[in-house]
């Protein structure tokens, strides 16, 4: 009896220490980051910069992969597929991990059952922006001249159920107008839409709507977060503009496939965290109007599952579909 116990022992014992070896031999090869998106994206320019800075901390290259499609379905189902290496990671953020669920009857992938969290990279406020032409210089001026002409304005976003058209239906919603929301194929035929007159107004990320704010091609109204940002200091909040408790922010974040172990995830998540705390870090992020925001595993999982339902709940009060 004895020598069986031993004899367990011993392979539990070996068992557990192979483990913690590949653990700290790990990284051997370059890793791989999905970016669920196409070049030039906020997902990938934000893909790019910590696959950059990660690298040396691993001692190995990290590549960028972009894998576009369904609204980052295709990319994130990949990750979920792939093998639990710590070799595969994946750019998550608030539409494939939060809205996606709820409006596709397929995603391939579940995003509470499926993904290892390993932290949250970023939070970012978007930006409420009009094209220069239409009457309006604040909030109050485009509430009151959607209700002036119900049904006429419209504002744009990079397609059903993207944060931008998110944040677009909370605000109308919140401020109980009739605007005709525009659907596009992407961030960047909306915008040239909006230059062009096309558009009323949208709501995207400061990476997208800052340098043609700064050229005068659009006019910047608000900005969602509770606070302004530091780029745009002259543009006041939506909730300080007339509509008190009034808040959207869009959220990035790293996983890994389900059943990656937990040293790697260790591993990784103290790496980018220490990234993420650095002034490079905090001056990067703030100048794409966004703010490093490293957790742990445990709360960007907390913090996954409950975005996961509040956003599902929007979709279905606002009867949100894709086709």
């Amino acid at each position: 009896m004895n020598l069986r116990m031993t004899s367990w022992s011993f392979t539990f014992l070996f068992a557990v220490s192979s483990g913690s070896m590949y653990a700290q031999a790990y990284p051997t090869k370059p890793v791989r980051l999905i970016a669920p998106t196409g070049p030039g994206s906020p997902v990938d320019i934000r893909a790019r910069w910590i696959a950059e800075a990660l690298a040396p901390a691993l001692g190995q290259p990290v590549v960028v992969e972009n894998k576009a499609g369904a609204g980052g379905n295709i990319g994130t189902e990949a990750a979920a597929k792939s093998a639990a290496d710590g070799y595969t990671l994946v750019l998550a953020h608030q539409g494939t991990f939060a809205i996606n669920p709820h409006l596709y009857t397929r995603t391939g992938y579940d995003p509470l059952a499926d993904f290892a969290p390993i932290t949250r990279l970023v939070l970012s406020p978007m930006v409420l922006a009009a094209n220069p032409n239409l009457p309006v210089n604040s909030v109050p001026e485009l509430i009151r001249l959607a209700k002036e002409k119900p049904g006429q304005l419209t504002f744009g976003s990079a397609g059903n159920g993207t944060p931008p058209h998110m944040a677009g239906e909370l605000f109308k919603r919140t401020a109980r107008i009739d605007v005709v929301h525009v659907p596009y194929k992407g961030a960047s035929p909306a915008l040239v839409d909006l230059m062009a007159g096309r558009l009323s107004y949208t709501f995207d990320s400061a990476a997208i709507q800052l340098p043609q704010v700064r050229t005068g091609k659009i006019r910047a109204i608000a900005v969602t977060g509770a606070k302004r940002l530091p780029s745009l200091p002259d543009v006041p909040t939506v909730s300080e503009s007339g509509l008190p408790g009034f808040e959207y922010w869009s959220w990035m974040g790293i996983c890994a496939p389900a059943g990656t172990s937990k040293e790697i995830v260790s591993r990784l998540n103290r790496e980018i965290v220490a990234i993420l705390g650095t002034q490079r870090a905090h001056e990067w992020f703030a100048a794409q109007g966004g703010e490093p925001t490293g957790d742990t595993p445990e709360e960007f999982a907390a913090f996954i599952k409950a975005e996961y339902a509040k956003w599902g709940a929007v979709v279905r009060a606002a009867g949100i579909t894709v086709e």
